[in-house]
């Protein structure tokens, strides 16, 4: 890294206005070197994103150049405020999915009311990320599971899929559900209209099969251009294929949301915000650290909360959608050359040409195309085929987990199928917290280690002394499962003279964890058995001393190790039998 670049790096945190407008930061030190490789990404990056954010405002059911309204509030606006040079924001599928999803529980029929709805939803989430990031609470996001995530992914992607092959075919399908939309599609098979089957089919060859040939082309811009040309050379419109409709010119307006209609649909709205402040968190800050760490400067999380509320607040004051993340369109940015923000910025003013000057050329696109670009969106951009191969080779529970996910996606729809998997996921954290490891030590030969005896069952015991270690915090949560966990232990057996707690992994402990070592130093006591305590940390020694349980073990009692700990016994014991002693 050049010493300019690594200066550029530490600005933003330099100076306080650099801290809250980190662009300021990037641009006082930049390289003009730096330009034409920004100027470059940006507008090849503008030049993938344009064909798929009609298909994300598709994807939502709401007008086209929404989608693009989005993408180039969020990307200048992340620009600014964000602190991930290479990151590009805008609409994705899975953010799209939860906005459409939204759009159908709140019951909304006409595009424009869903328009207003999907704008309300996404400043309601950019609400969100900023309070979040005042509070710095952005830990919230990480209890959404990666293994819910993806089988939530996987199922909208799914939910989306059969949803766009009505247009694939011409005709109309219904149902509440997945599975209830897919089987009426399967009925309307017969009156298949075969001018649209024919142009939906070479769209999906197209866009698939340069993804599979040609990774490298743009897949989304080839399938639109070739789109528009088929539509006006063949007359397309006129041999009854459907068309996208009226796609006006023109930049987006400043409008706040109706209030009223976020009222009458407060309870979907709030979950929805959620749903898109969970997901878009964990995407954006994943991608960032990971870009952060390839170019080995560093980012600031608290910010890219903000970065990432004020985009999504932009976008929804200025008639857009949600926004976060893009991974192919940053990983592009970033192959193109990109340096710095301004590579965004450039992204953004593109789209806003384009918008201004090009929109209305999108009309005569044919919905069965849009339909091809947005599958093939879906598939590769929501499909973690590979992520569900890892969850059943490496922990199949995670695995059942995402399954679970995915089913409870199709069957009650992608907004309740978010709030299943924020419920499996705290229920698994609560499970998996309450349920802490606490094995029984024994002492591998020749040393002085203490190991799981139920993964090395040949180390050695010594008689009369049971190591126990609890391998978590000791707080409300787990204090009764650590008394119920010495009670089988110790009350079972009349040959246990001493009791050795392992608090090398307590690594914190509250007052009822406390008086809960209080118990059991009494219980302890009243069965006739010595507790000593190894490995304790000072915090938690700290917590214990003003309980005073300390005093109530003995500090001859608290050891450096389990090793000394059961030493003291040996002596204690080789003192008891010496004659004349006691």
């Amino acid at each position: 890294m050049s010493g300019t670049e690594g200066r550029l790096g530490r600005e933003p945190s330099s100076a306080p206005i650099g801290r809250w407008l980190p662009i300021l930061g990037l641009l006082r030190s930049y390289n003009r070197g730096w330009l034409r490789g920004d100027l470059i990404a940006g507008v090849a990056v503008a030049a993938l994103i344009i064909p798929k954010n009609l298909g994300y405002a598709g994807i939502a059911g709401i007008p086209l150049q929404n989608g693009l309204y989005a993408a180039a509030v969020g990307a200048i606006l992340y620009a600014i405020f964000g602190t991930c040079r290479q990151i590009s924001m805008g609409p994705s599928s899975g953010l799209a999915a939860v906005a459409a999803s939204a759009v159908l529980a709140a019951g909304i029929a006409n595009e424009a009311d869903a328009a207003v709805f999907v704008a309300a939803i996404t400043l309601v989430s950019g609400l969100l990320f900023l309070v979040l990031a005042v509070a710095r609470m952005g830990w919230i996001a990480q209890f959404l599971s990666r293994a819910v995530v993806t089988g939530f992914l996987f199922g909208a992607a799914l939910d989306v899929v059969i949803g766009e092959l009505p247009k694939l075919t011409g005709t109309d399908a219904t149902g509440s559900t997945a599975p209830q939309e897919l089987w009426s599609w399967l009925g309307t098979l017969g009156d298949a209209h075969l001018s649209t089957v024919v142009v939906g089919v070479i769209a999906l060859v197209v866009v698939f099969g340069l993804r599979i040939v040609a990774p490298r082309v743009p897949g989304a811009l080839v399938l639109v251009v070739g789109g528009l040309l088929a539509s006006w050379l063949f007359n397309l419109g006129e041999h009854g294929v459907a068309l996208v409709g009226d796609v006006p010119s023109g930049l987006p307006e400043f409008s706040v949301p109706d209030g009223e209609l976020l009222w009458d649909n407060v309870g979907t709205v709030l979950t929805a915000a959620v749903a898109l402040l969970l997901i878009g968190f964990s995407q954006t800050a994943g991608d960032a650290r990971a870009f952060a760490a390839k170019h080995r400067y560093q980012i600031d999380i608290n910010q890219e909360s903000i970065a990432q509320g004020i985009a999504n607040t932009g976008s929804g004051v200025f008639q857009g959608m949600p926004v976060s993340t893009s991974l192919s369109a940053s990983s592009l940015n970033d192959h193109a050359g990109a340096k710095t923000g301004v590579a965004s910025i450039v992204s953004g003013l593109t789209v806003l040409l384009t918008l201004l000057f090009l929109a209305p050329l999108f009309s005569a696109l044919p919905k069965a195309v849009l339909a091809a670009l947005i599958i093939e969106a879906v598939v590769f951009g929501m499909m973690d085929v590979a992520e569900l191969r890892r969850l059943a080779r490496v922990q199949r529970f995670d695995f059942w987990i995402a399954l679970l996910a995915i089913v409870a996606t199709l069957l009650v729809g992608v907004l309740a199928g978010v709030v299943i998997g924020i419920a499996v996921s705290l229920l698994w954290l609560i499970a998996v917290t309450t349920h802490p490891n606490m094995p029984v030590l024994g002492r591998q030969a020749g040393s002085q280690a203490y190991r799981d005896i139920s993964a090395y069952p040949d180390d050695e015991q010594t008689a009369g002394v049971v190591v126990v270690r609890l391998d978590g915090g000791l707080f409300f949560a787990t204090a009764d499962p650590l008394e119920d966990r010495i009670r089988d232990l110790v009350l079972g057996s009349t040959s246990v003279t001493d009791l050795v707690l392992d608090c090398e992994g307590i690594n914190f402990i509250d007052s009822q964890g406390s008086a809960k070592v209080a118990e059991v130093v009494q219980l302890t006591e009243e069965s006739g058995i010595t507790l000593r305590l190894a490995r304790l940390k000072l915090a938690v020694a700290a917590t214990l001393e003003r309980e005073g349980v300390l005093e109530q073990i003995g500090m001859d009692h608290i050891h450096g190790n389990v090793y000394e700990a059961v030493n003291a016994h040996d002596a204690e014991v080789s003192d008891r039998r010496e004659p004349g002693s006691g």
